[in-house]
Order: C-alpha cells, then structure tokens, then sequence
C-alpha cells in the first residue's frame, strides 16, 4: 500500500486529538491507566494506505477508525473510576462531595447504619446538603434483606425500629433465624435469651455487621459486634457478616457501576470496616481522622490504608489531582 503525506498529516491530527481529548478529561495517571492505554497503543495496528476509512469484511480497518476507536476507548477507561463514601466522614463533606460530581467519577454512599431505613437515610442525608440519589446508597440493611429473601427465612429482627420499613414483607411470625443490627432497646437479657435458643434450635445468625463501636454525639458507644460475639460463643456458632467489611458488601455496592474494585476508592472513618474492608476487596482505601477514628488506627491493619488524610476535603483533594 503507498505512503502518503495526506495520511501521515490525517494521523497526526488524530493523535493531536487524543492527546487533546486526554488532557481535557484528566486521563487516570496510576498504574492501572497506564498499563491500559501502553495495551492499546501495543495491540492498535496502524496501517497506511491511500483508503482511511473503514475497511471491507476481513480488512483492518482505516487509521482514522483505528484512532477514533482508540479515543473512545480511552474515554471509557477515564468514567470507570469508582469513589465510595462511608457514612460517618462528617457534615462539612458537602462541598467536597460536589467537586467530586464534577469529576469523571461514579459516587456511591455506602453504610452499615441499621438506626434507619434508607428512605429516612436519603432524606437526612439531603437535609444536611448532600447531593446524592437513592441509587447511589447502599446500606447492610439492603443487603440482610437480600440473604433473608435468598433463604427463605422469617427473622427475629434485633434491630432500631426506624429500620424496619427495609424488611416490608418480610414475615417474622414464628421465627427461625436471627438477625442483629444496633438494637440498643433489644440488647436486654430477655431478647438475647430468645435469640440464644432459636440459635441452639438451627436458627442462622445473621449479623447485619459487627462494628465494635460506633460514634454518638457524647462519645464512642458499643456497637452490634459485642453482642453478636455473645451469641456466637453461647452457642458455638458463626455468624454470617452481610455488612461492612465483608467483601461481598462492597462487590454488592459496585453493581451495576461498570467499576471494578481496582478502580474504586474507598474513603471512611472506620479503619477496619471501612478501609480494611475496601482493600481486601482490592479497592484503595483513604483513612479519614474524623468520626470515630482514633489514635494509630492507621496501624490497625496490615496493609495499611492506602493514604491517611486529616480531613475529607484532604481526600478529595489527592483523588483529584493524583488519581483522576
């Protein structure tokens, strides 16, 4: 096939306008990018020849096609970039939260809360100032709801009574499962003793998650893992964690994003169900010094978190300018 100069100046427009299209839309400069788009330029075979446009049935198509499609490609790559929220990072995020819609970025709102169902959830949550829709929150409420449909069970539901709009249709007459969620008013001898012999009678125990502690507005209080951890050893028995820092939680909450964990990052207070969590599930995770962190909880976990900020707008601010 001849060389001409009309195709080599043709190649080099299109490649001006990927370059272009790179530098418009903060094209992913870690690793992961990189690898990426070093496979495309390997595998894109360039050929010359006085037709650039799309080849005939069994022909390589046409520079201008090879190059268009590389483009398109590479814009796909930039919106696959996943951000997720825990849920106890604090008010002041607003702002933060919006500089992140205007980046190339899929935001969910993941949370172990079991106080409230999520229509109460969205609507605190808008109250406060954030911009967030009812699909981008994921919370361990929805995922007990999943498992209990899944095994066809009716619950004993330890849970906050504001979260029992989630469990809409689900029966819970004569009970043969238990199901733990922080439930301060049911954690009194009366209910754990019930609990204890519908377990001992072949009852599962599921635990919507088993966070150690929690943050109140006067101070760090017991969360549902406690008393998750007595029954288990009462009666011999594990339970099955559908929460936070389960990694099918966090596979659950990047359905449907066109995201893969390696893409996600995962910023929250928690370094064990937030961060520890995210990054078994091979998500980068941002520990932030707000909520219910403590002292050397970066120290917690091996590895250790990805990053530690002060703050979320800190977060926010190395997400965009070192992984988008």
């Amino acid at each position: 096939m001849a060389f001409t100069l009309y195709a080599l100046l043709q190649a080099g427009l299109l490649v001006v306008n990927a370059i272009a299209v790179l530098h418009e839309e903060r094209f992913l400069r870690h690793g992961g990018g990189l690898c990426f788009l070093t496979w495309l330029f390997c595998r894109c075979t360039v050929g010359w020849g006085s037709d650039q446009g799309i080849g005939g049935f069994g022909e390589e198509p046409g520079i201008k096609a090879q190059l268009t499609n590389l483009i398109r490609s590479i814009r796909t790559v930039m919106r696959g970039e996943g951000v997720t929220l825990g849920s106890g990072i604090g008010c002041s995020v607003t702002k933060d939260s919006l500089r992140l819609r205007g980046a190339p970025v899929t935001i969910r709102f993941v949370t172990n809360t079991t106080k409230e169902c999520k229509k109460d959830l969205l609507e605190r949550l808008t109250r406060l100032g954030f911009d967030i829709a009812e699909h981008e929150i994921f919370t361990s409420l929805t995922a007990a709801r999943n498992l209990l449909e899944q095994k066809r069970v009716r619950p004993l539901l330890l849970v906050d009574e504001k979260a029992l709009p989630d469990f809409t249709g689900i029966s819970t007459d004569d009970p043969n499962a238990v199901v733990v969620g922080l439930a301060p008013e049911h954690f009194h001898y009366e209910m754990m003793n019930k609990a204890f012999r519908l377990i001992l009678d072949g009852a599962p125990l599921i635990a919507i998650h088993k966070a150690r502690y929690f943050k109140k507005k006067d101070g760090l209080a017991l969360g549902p893992g406690p008393f998750v951890a007595g029954l288990e050893y009462a009666t011999d028995t594990k339970a099955t964690v559908v929460g936070k820092p389960e990694k099918t939680f966090f596979l659950e909450a990047l359905r449907g994003t066109s995201c893969a964990p390696e893409e996600a990052v995962m910023i929250g207070d928690d370094c064990r169900d937030d961060v520890g969590g995210a990054q078994n599930t091979g998500m980068r995770g941002i520990l932030v010094k707000t909520g219910k962190y403590r002292p050397a909880d970066e120290n917690k976990i091996d590895p250790a978190p990805y990053l530690t900020c002060e703050s979320f707008p800190e977060a926010v601010e190395h997400i965009l300018k070192h992984l988008l």
